[in-house]
């Protein structure tokens, strides 16, 4: 057999054994979980919206280690917040554009969830500029609830101009 025909095959196997553990969204073998964990990142971002901290806070494990990318450092859940009261006193409002997910893995009673937001920080004249930004949640389930333990962020590169 050619090496060209053995490399397009060995590739070929390779991307369908990773495929089936992380679905993407839309497709068909959704699992019920991977459904709930897709609902609760919706929710998380119309509590922002809503400014609705007590609800947004509950998402989180008590536990919670992470690094968002409006944090110089990681946070632990006290200080989850903070990006949001942060702007919020600024009388700015948060707004959603745009939920994008990339994919989801649930591996008993942990999940991974990545995706793209785009949002602004909108003044009282609806003015503000979108960002961009990557996401990445681990939930843990206890009991019948999920919980985010662990997470990350990061800005989407700018597109260079045409």
């Amino acid at each position: 057999m050619h090496p060209f025909v053995l490399v397009i095959t060995f590739g070929l196997l390779m991307l369908t054994s990773i495929l089936p553990s992380a679905e993407l969204v839309g497709s068909p073998q959704m699992t019920a979980d991977e459904e709930t964990i897709w609902k609760l990142e919706r929710a998380y971002w119309r509590y922002v919206e809503n400014n609705d901290l007590p609800a947004y806070s509950a998402l989180w494990h008590k536990n919670f280690l992470g690094w968002p990318s409006v944090s110089a450092r990681p946070v632990h859940k006290d200080h989850i917040t903070d990006w949001i009261t942060l702007e919020t006193s600024k009388a700015l409002t948060f707004k959603v554009e745009e939920f994008k997910p990339a994919a989801i893995q649930v591996t008993g009673d942990v999940a991974s969830a990545c995706y793209w937001i785009t949002f602004r920080w909108q003044d009282k004249d609806g003015k503000g500029a979108a960002h961009t930004v990557r996401i990445t949640h681990a939930w843990l389930r206890t009991g019948k609830e999920w919980h985010i333990i662990s997470g990350m962020s990061m800005p989407e590169p700018e597109k260079p101009a045409k």
